[in-house]
């Protein structure tokens, strides 16, 4: 359990939570979501691969959490207006302001 999947998921787990802890706002956070998503795909090809079941269904598990983040975060139209709707407000107080 030593090959190239094992060590492109832990980094690219590792990129994808910085991605979450920055706050860099709503589409990274989503591009985040994403990253996990294709880290989660990994751990259970490589769980699958070395007969591990507990990261096959840890992942599998992660996968569909992560698989709703991106939802979240890029996908839900009600929550994309929502994020326009006080995108469209921030600016007009910032021209207001000026």
């Amino acid at each position: 359990m030593n090959g190239p999947i094992e060590w492109f998921a832990p980094f690219g787990a590792i990129i994808a939570a910085g991605l979450l802890a920055a706050d860099l706002g709503r589409r990274w956070t989503g591009i985040g979501f994403r990253v996990f998503v294709v880290v989660s795909v990994a751990w259970i090809l490589s769980g699958t691969i070395n007969h591990t079941m507990p990261i096959v269904v840890q992942n599998g598990i992660l996968l569909l959490i992560n698989a709703w983040g991106v939802w979240q975060f890029l996908i839900n139209p009600k929550k994309k207006k929502e994020i326009e709707q006080a995108e469209q407000i921030e600016q007009q107080a910032r021209q207001e302001v000026s």
